[in-house]
């Protein structure tokens, strides 16, 4: 199919760039002292968001993909809707689908997972134990187990990774206990051997993402292939003694093995076992996929790679193909932006540092690895530094600005896209004081690009994924609980064009979202918006 883009017969476009600015995590939250975005200095941010063309966007829920208004958004779905211009059904609905429908189990992959398990093999589920449905849901896996239980499957391990990031920070038990109790009736009804293997919080244990830190995938590796963490007999003593020796959160906990009487690891992985990774969100589970499937691997030690069927919840990358068995397909995301911008001839630029690159590219393309078109696009990763994200707030807001500005000025480019990590990745570790710094660093990202916007006579959008750091607490009863997930709180969307003339207003859209910015863009380029795109956020006057 040729992709072809029509020129606007009524707008000539600015002789300078159009550059969308994502602050991820930064949404509109209450205004009070739960409110990081609030309580920070924003001079910038809140200069723009007076400028008569603006308007707020819903970024969760349904208006992304996902199943209900009651799932908050996340950096993924947000990007793949920037991107795509129009909704696709995500990560936690099509699961949901697959397993309303059954078609789950119907397929080939499923079946190899359960004949490992009557074949004598133990049937291993690995991912996030929560409700928090951005990477998983624990009723999904409920669901799994007992079906494995139904087909006969004697053996069964979960290896669990604890939230405390899309969920309350000290959550675990919500999740350990009732997890527990299916799996010890599961063994007492049917005779059946049904136990946690290993866990560990995620930001410690198995869940990098990015190529980031692969310390965390060997630790996860060791607990779950190898038995190598601290000993527990269960998994809720694991929690009750970590509780009872620290306040950290569940995220940063160190990994765990279960051990039987005699102290040995009840849950190693083995030649003829199946490993299924129930997450349904792919960035943090690629690397651990890639542990368990290269056969040239150099990351760190393996010391065993044991011989076993493999599968995800999903594709995580479908250009690179990992895993290479997986249970749901994941969208199919055509017609992206960069497609159109790439056949139309316009050079393009993306920009963030390692924990959101994907985020401007892969996801930005609709799933999709590597450029859409080399010779017209330019895609700048600065590493991230490897440190807890409050020890270092700013991140590398300083060096993603500069750089920006560098290829603003090259004359090259006709559209850029940034994403500033500070609100997302910061607000995440509920450090009030960090997230405030964190937010501050980005806007004075926006005090540098401004001026260059007007210097160049380009237009700048700027805009947000998704809320974070607006609601870093929640309060009940006066009491005050720490909030480390994403909200459900609308985002900004300006349009900063200094050299407007009243050629355009803000179009009258009921619930205008992340997937009406597609269309916007196109027309401050100059043309008109694909016909089953969303509809622009502007109309022409």
């Amino acid at each position: 199919m040729t992709l072809k883009l029509e020129k606007l017969k009524n707008f000539t476009p600015r002789k300078g760039p159009v550059l969308l600015v994502v602050m991820d995590g930064v949404g509109f939250g209450k205004q009070d002292e739960s409110d990081g975005v609030y309580l920070a200095k924003t001079p910038n941010l809140d200069k723009i968001l007076t400028l008569p063309n603006q308007t707020r966007l819903k970024a969760h829920g349904t208006a992304v993909g996902l199943p209900t208004d009651d799932d908050m958004g996340n950096s993924e779905v947000g990007h793949n809707a920037l991107g795509a211009g129009r909704i696709f059904d995500q990560g936690a609905k099509l699961v949901d689908k697959s397993i309303a429908s059954g078609e789950i189990f119907q397929t080939e992959n499923w079946n190899k997972v359960i004949e490992r398990g009557k074949a004598g093999g133990t049937v291993h589920f690995l991912g996030l134990l929560s409700d928090g449905n951005v990477h998983s849901h624990i009723k999904q896996l409920f669901t799994l187990i007992n079906k494995c239980a139904e087909s006969g499957v004697k053996k069964l391990r979960l290896h669990a990774l604890l939230d405390g990031r899309d969920v309350p920070g000290r959550s675990a038990p919500t999740y350990i206990t009732p997890t527990e109790e299916l799996l010890k009736k599961i063994s007492d009804e049917k005779g059946y051997d049904y136990n946690f293997g290993s866990g560990g919080g995620r930001m410690i244990t198995t869940m990098d993402r990015y190529d980031a830190d692969w310390d965390i995938v060997k630790r996860g590796w060791e607990a779950h292939v190898l038995g190598i963490g601290r000993k527990f007999k269960s998994a809720s003593e694991a929690i009750e003694t970590y509780y009872a020796e620290s306040d950290k959160i569940d995220q940063y906990w160190d990994p765990f093995v279960i051990v039987d009487e005699n102290e040995k690891p009840i849950g190693t992985i083995e030649d003829g076992d199946a490993v299924v990774v129930f997450n349904f969100r792919g960035d943090r589970v690629i690397e651990i996929s890639k542990a368990f499937e290269y056969e040239n691997f150099d990351k760190f030690d393996r010391v065993r790679v044991p011989k076993i069927f493999y599968a995800g919840m999903m594709e995580y990358d479908g250009d690179l193909h990992i895993p290479k068995n997986y249970l749901v397909n994941p969208p199919k995301i055509d017609r992206s932006i960069s497609e159109y911008m790439c056949a139309e001839g316009l050079h393009t630029f993306a920009i963030s540092e390692t924990q959101k690159y994907g985020h401007v590219t892969y996801f930005w393309n609709g799933n999709k690895s590597g450029y859409v078109c080399k010779d017209k696009e330019t895609y700048v990763e600065i590493p991230s530094d490897k440190i807890e994200f409050d020890k270092a707030p700013r991140m590398k807001a300083d060096e993603i600005t500069d750089k920006t500005i560098e290829l603003l000025k090259s004359g090259k480019y006709q559209f850029g896209r940034i994403n500033y990590p500070n609100g997302d990745m910061v607000g995440h570790t509920g450090v009030m004081e960090a997230v405030i710094k964190s937010v501050e660093a980005v806007d004075d990202g926006l005090a540098k690009l401004l001026p260059v916007i007007d210097e160049i006579g380009g237009i700048a959008l700027i805009t947000a994924d998704h809320g974070n750091a607006d609601e870093m607490f929640t309060e009940k009863n006066g009491v005050r609980t720490p909030k480390t997930s994403h909200t459900l709180n609308p985002v900004p969307f300006v349009i900063y064009d200094p050299n407007f003339k009243g050629e355009y207003k803000m179009a009258e859209i009921d619930t205008p979202g992340l997937t009406n910015i597609a269309g916007t863009i196109l027309n401050l380029l100059g043309y008109e918006n694909v016909e089953d795109y969303d509809k622009s956020l502007i109309e022409f006057i």
